[in-house]
């Protein structure tokens, strides 16, 4: 299954084969444990970099301390768009390098081994079905991203008009979504009698667990009501915080990894040095030493889960739109303007904060230095193309609860309001100088028209009940929308942006 042992400028290509060699070169550390004895424990439907530089790098850490042998990785690919990332794990026997990348230019780099096995469901989903039935594994999680729990952003409930969805709930259908994979492999363990497996997400979304249970339930329901109520009183879902900004991966990225480290890599990962997870304790199948490798472990995860959403998330998208319409392309170099960085800390703490309950063991002030600290890395090149994509299932989630939340308590939002009028502006699909703009929407077929009207019908963008539900009855929030919307119009994304950053002056800093 591995490629050639070397490349044709003679790197090693990366595989069980050249393990050892690239190991002795002393460039990178490798795997010391002996990755034939490990089995999978867990399956993994969503191996994209952030898993890799996440979850996978947490059980790597674990099997090179003598932990964890029955807990590797089986990953798992729904899409055909999931095909490459088969033939690079199948061509590297599920070794890739992990780069952590530090703000003064120095680089942290290892081969991660914990992925044991790939799956692509379009090829065998039966293989994929059987894999989550065998009593081997016991933990199935997932980051599917936002979008993939299949849920209305107002009403929180399933999307059963889904077309991938309609199709697998027809009796006999070969399943092509999460819901049915994962559906499937219960029924099967429910009649042969074996436990059920925990459903772990860790994905960007507020209480994921909870949200795991309504969707992989309400979608059973559809297919098997008995199912469904079997998963309801013993599939556990614990909730868990996820944090690790990884860019995605680039040319650039390969050969530096080439280069500098003398590995010919086809899909490494890049990642800033930072690591968070919390996770709440719920695994009744037992789950591998977390914390034993810098897992926090506790009862409650919804403040940290509060904490990181509305104050990283929400601000990554405070600072994606303005950053790119003032002409910025990537997150260090706006989040270095001191006028985004000002907005940011001000969103935080007048707005964000607010809303938040005491987290355990973390002392906010130095959290919200530290993220502008973080989105401040110039060697991690995070695009703002990257984290102004999918903003129909990040927005909702992120920013509209601080909005509401302030709007009950009669606190401050003309940030919260111009950040969602910036995403207004940048879906008219044109930057100022008249540039086209990719939009990376699933629905902006829906909402580029809307944001192209709104110069005619201001509030058209926040009319859309589907992503901000009443807000557009709301006076108060229409009104700092409507002066954000405006202001941008005619002032520009950088005059507006310093405004609000500097709310009390009555001069914008000139454009960066």
């Amino acid at each position: 299954m591995s490629n050639a042992e070397t490349t044709a400028n003679g790197t090693p290509a990366l595989s069980n084969t050249t393990l050892a060699a690239i190991g002795a070169a002393g460039r990178v550390s490798v795997p010391s444990y002996d990755r034939g004895a490990v089995t999978a424990g867990i399956v993994h439907f969503g191996v994209g970099g952030f898993h890799r530089a996440h979850q996978a790098m947490v059980i790597d850490d674990l099997l090179a301390s003598g932990e964890a042998t029955n807990w590797g990785i089986c990953g798992v690919g729904v899409l055909e768009q999931d095909r490459h990332m088969k033939e690079v794990m199948d061509d590297q026997d599920g070794l890739y390098t992990l780069v952590l990348k530090h703000p003064d230019g120095h680089r942290e780099a290892r081969v991660i081994g914990s992925i044991v096995e790939y799956l692509l469901a379009v090829d065998d989903p039966e293989a994929v079905i059987e894999k989550m039935a065998s009593p081997e594994i016991r933990i199935v999680s997932l980051t599917i991203t936002e979008g993939g729990y299949n849920f209305d952003q107002v009403s929180g409930a399933f999307d059963e008009s889904n077309q991938a969805v309609q199709h697998d709930v027809v009796p006999g259908a070969t399943p092509t979504t999460v819901f049915g994979f994962v559906a499937e492999a219960l029924s099967r363990r429910r009649k042969r009698g074996i436990d059920p497996f925990t459903i772990m997400s860790c994905d960007n979304i507020q209480g994921n667990g909870h949200i795991a249970r309504t969707m992989f339930t309400a979608f059973a329901r559809l297919v098997d009501p008995e199912l469904a109520e079997w998963m309801d009183a013993n599939v556990h879902f614990p909730n868990s915080m996820v944090d690790r900004i990884t860019p995605v991966t680039s040319d650039d990225d390969r050969t530096e990894v080439r280069d500098r480290f003398g590995i010919d890599d086809q899909w490494p990962v890049v990642a800033e040095p930072f690591f968070q997870w919390v996770l709440e304790e719920d695994f009744p199948l037992g789950r591998p030493s977390y914390e034993n490798a810098h897992v926090q472990i506790v009862e409650d995860v919804e403040p940290y889960e509060l904490m990181k959403l509305r104050l990283l998330n929400a601000s990554h998208q405070g600072l994606c739109y303005f950053g790119y319409l003032s002409g910025y392309r990537y997150a260090h170099e706006a989040s270095s303007d001191p006028d985004i960085a000002a907005f940011l800390l001000g969103y935080m703490n007048d707005e964000a904060t607010p809303t938040l309950s005491p987290v355990p063991g973390i002392d906010l002030d130095d959290y919200k230095r530290t993220l502008i600290e973080r989105f401040s890395n110039p060697e991690v090149r995070d695009t703002l193309a990257r984290l102004c994509a999918e903003s129909s299932d990040r927005i909702p989630k992120w920013l509209v609860p601080v909005i509401r939340s302030q709007l009950e308590t009669g606190g401050s939002i003309a940030r919260s309001a111009a950040i969602v009028a910036s995403w207004a502006r940048y879906d008219e699909a044109e930057d100022e100088s008249g540039q086209p703009i990719t939009i990376v929407d699933r629905l902006k077929d829906e909402l580029v028209p809307l944001a192209k009207s709104q110069r005619q019908h201001p509030t058209a963008f926040i009319e859309n009940t589907k992503l901000f539900g009443d807000l557009a009855q709301n006076e108060r929030f229409v009104s700092a929308y409507v002066e954000a919307l405006t202001m941008l119009f005619e002032k520009g994304a950088h005059y507006t942006v310093a405004h609000y950053a500097h709310p009390t002056s009555a001069v914008a800093s000139p454009v960066h």
